[in-house]
């Protein structure tokens, strides 16, 4: 993927380095409705959201009986205002992937007739606060509707490589491309459609609802793929593969193959291997929103 000497976004948050805590000495043990949750019940919920969870925070409020998390705002130590250029290549690349997202779909709003609000990404390293909660990296990537930011540790990219088998900087790219394919849906009004669900159907139902909404943010960083490669030209031989790759070794069935040695298909909150790929190639095919319609297919 060519994209040295691109422009990179002005949305970046660096927290790295800035640790988490503020006020509180540090971040602990995330709390869910006033109770404190285990290492042992966020590895669970790593599994159950597993790591492109549209927020992960969520599971682990319904883990902890709490329901949704609690708000818990920045703290003044977190807070760095953001536009400064990153100067490491890992972070510069994040920042110029999410200016190109920025830029595709700042137009395709506008030729619907409305205005893109951009996110803002947080890097983070180990932990941070956010409108959702706290953050870790455990957690993997997350979008927090509360505050409309992609949160992001760049150790998770590592993982992706050394431990799921999806090594290559379109798979990386593809990681931001879905998160912010989250923020997408946000704007659109169906994450406070789905969440209003929350509580009203069973669990079983919810899940199924959760694979609706994670196919189609795949569907949506395929749109996004689409015309970024249309007005850059900058994906080289190899590249979809890596994005297809990265779809598949992140597929419910996959995981829960590798994890506990058997599929239990009414648990999947994002879809299977096969599921993935099907639909992050759909928007990169047609770069089509409306071709992204996961919540009317079969």
């Amino acid at each position: 993927m060519k994209w040295e000497g691109h422009e990179q976004s002005r949305n970046i948050e660096d927290r790295r380095g800035m640790g988490g805590g503020g006020g509180g000495g540090g971040l602990g043990v995330p709390r869910i409705g006033g109770r404190g949750i285990g290492v042992g019940t966020i590895l669970i919920a790593v599994v159950a959201g597993w790591i492109f969870g549209i927020n992960p925070l969520t599971v682990l409020g319904l883990l902890g009986g709490g329901g949704a998390p609690v708000e818990v705002a920045p703290s003044p130590s977190q807070q760095r205002a953001p536009g400064a250029a990153p100067q490491d290549p890992q972070a510069q690349f994040v920042s110029t992937v999410l200016r190109d997202t920025e830029q595709v779909w700042g137009r395709m709003f506008q030729g619907g007739g409305q205005a893109y609000q951009e996110p803002r990404l947080v890097l983070f390293s180990g932990a941070t606060r956010s409108a959702c909660g706290v953050g870790q990296e455990a957690m993997g990537p997350f979008y927090c509707p509360g505050d409309q930011k992609v949160y992001l540790d760049l150790t998770f990219f590592r993982t992706l490589s050394q431990r799921m088998g999806a090594p290559g900087d379109f798979a990386q790219a593809y990681v931001v491309a879905h998160e912010v394919g989250h923020h997408v849906q946000n704007l659109m009004g169906i994450t406070a459609k789905v969440d209003g669900l929350r509580g009203r159907i069973s669990q079983q139902e919810m899940n199924a609802l959760s694979v609706r909404v994670e196919l189609q943010a795949d569907c949506l960083a395929g749109v996004w793929a689409h015309h970024s490669q249309k007005g850059k030209g900058w994906l080289e031989a190899g590249d979809l593969q890596e994005a297809m790759n990265a779809a598949a070794q992140i597929g419910d069935d996959t995981l829960q193959r590798q994890s506990q040695g058997r599929v239990v298909p009414e648990s999947f909150t994002h879809g299977t291997s096969q599921q993935r790929m099907t639909w992050f190639k759909r928007g990169l095919d047609t770069g089509s929103v409306k071709a992204c319609d996961t919540f009317g297919a079969r």
